[in-house]
């Protein structure tokens, strides 16, 4: 398996070397660091093969040697993805997928989509799993999230909507020692809204930077608290590389984000490599969750609320 370059001795690296680490792949043949990495040439078809055989190998080198591995599933592009590979290589995995639905609330647009994805890849009852929690399991699982991020000093109402996500589908799962992560995608492949303000490499590069107050301290919090690692082909040194030098109108245009990953990931998700980006507190309904809480408690923020758990 391919360790993690942002893991040292099983412990989150510092972040001054995330910083370093990042900044080296924009260092040019004279190790000097520039401002934008040097776009490929290639045509677009071209790229999207290249990015298909990076992301396909990225995942299998972190499924060598693994007995089982568990899969957060949304039924989004990149949890897709690594689940059609995995797929593929015959990996033994179960994907994970979690919601909330009370009252007025719908049924989780990730349930629903995951379950699609599932059926189009055929996945057995094995390898894959879902569960619509109910209000008293859903605020269960916020709090404990909460009492897990407030000791990583990261208890915000995004790393609580995330991470219970992650603690939901931990909780369903078979306590596999391993869970794969889309975490990357969204900076590398120009996924978030603020790409499309700033449709460049530049913005892609400045957002991996200040993923590791945002993202890797709760992704490191979380499997610790709960004895587990996250895997992140999407943070593949050679992927990460590669994609910071694709040029920016094949990731980000009219038709849509992260568009050269998803006509990458097209033969194996057909359609279903087409979902749009929805965050997964909004996806699993737990952003709905801690506001109905909030409101319950008749506090006048949802970060009051979490602020108030103990």
């Amino acid at each position: 398996m391919k360790p993690e370059f942002f893991v040292k001795n099983g412990e989150l690296i510092e972040e001054n070397e995330w910083i370093s680490k990042i900044n080296s792949f924009r260092l040019d043949s004279k190790g000097k660091l520039v401002s934008v990495a040097t776009e490929l040439k290639d045509s677009e078809s071209k790229i999207a093969l290249e990015v298909r055989r990076l992301t396909d190998n990225a995942i299998k080198e972190r499924v060598e040697g693994l007995d089982s591995v568990g899969i957060c599933f949304s039924g989004g592009l990149d949890s897709s993805y690594i689940a059609a590979i995995c797929k593929k290589l015959k990996t033994n995995f179960t994907c994970y997928t979690v919601g909330f639905q009370d009252g007025n609330f719908r049924n989780s647009e990730d349930i629903q989509y995951a379950q699609r994805v599932a059926k189009h890849l055929k996945l057995s009852e094995d390898e894959f799993k879902f569960k619509i929690f109910t209000f008293k399991e859903i605020e269960n699982i916020i709090q404990k999230t909460s009492r897990i991020l407030q000791n990583a000093k990261v208890n915000s109402v995004v790393n609580v909507g995330v991470g219970s996500v992650e603690v939901a589908a931990h909780s369903i799962s078979k306590h596999e020692k391993i869970f794969f992560s889309g975490l990357g995608s969204e900076e590398i492949f120009a996924g978030y809204e603020r790409h499309k303000l700033n449709p460049s490499n530049d913005e892609c590069f400045d957002g991996l930077l200040k993923m590791y107050q945002r993202d890797l301290i709760r992704d490191s919090a979380i499997p610790k608290a709960l004895n587990f690692s996250f895997t992140t082909p999407f943070l593949d040194d050679n992927l990460v590389s590669y994609a910071l030098k694709i040029p920016i109108k094949y990731k980000i245009n009219n038709a849509g984000a992260k568009m050269i990953l998803r006509k990458a990931a097209e033969p194996y998700l057909g359609k279903y490599s087409e979902r749009p980006k929805k965050a997964a507190q909004y996806g699993s309904n737990t952003d709905k969750a801690i506001e109905k809480l909030a409101h319950i408690g008749k506090f006048k923020t949802k970060k009051e609320y979490l602020e108030s758990i103990e």
